[in-house]
């Protein structure tokens, strides 16, 4: 296991749109849930909450993707299609960047794991923290400040 290198950058598949993150993550998280299955194409999504100021796409223009209208807006190559991050309409503090996008993505493990009710009965992660949805927002801090003290 490696450690993270800042700066770090990543792209898509085919590399028309690049991205860069220069802050360390807030949390890393496993999300079980059925939408994350469908548009991976497996059996959950990998992401790492980048503080906003941390994070740059540096090339291409991502377009959104995934269900239309709702707060959660997914971003993805406009040519491949590929998955890069996703912003919470109204939260504008953090990124959730897809961990498998990074150039160097051997520093990851997931630290929490949400929608576990949602997930397929085969799948084990090393998370710390295993939750049947999502985190109670009272939680987050917590959680955020134990995963920055260990990392």
């Amino acid at each position: 296991m490696s450690t993270l290198e800042l700066p770090c950058e990543g792209s898509c598949r085919c590399g028309q749109v690049r991205l860069k993150i220069d802050a360390k993550p807030l949390l890393t998280m496993a999300c079980h849930c059925t939408g994350c299955q469908r548009m991976t194409a497996g059996p959950y999504s990998l992401s790492a909450a980048i503080p906003s100021e941390g994070f740059e796409v540096t090339e291409g223009e991502p377009v959104i993707g995934g269900l239309h209208g709702d707060a959660i807006h997914h971003y993805f190559c406009p040519h491949c299609m590929s998955w890069l991050f996703t912003k919470l309409e109204g939260v504008d503090w953090f990124v959730n960047v897809r961990a498998t996008m990074l150039n160097d993505v051997g520093w990851f493990t997931p630290f929490m794991e949400t929608w576990t009710s949602e997930k397929l009965p085969w799948v084990t992660t090393p998370a710390k923290h295993s939750y049947a949805a999502l985190p109670a927002m009272d939680e987050y801090e917590g959680l955020i400040g134990e995963y920055m003290a260990g990392n």
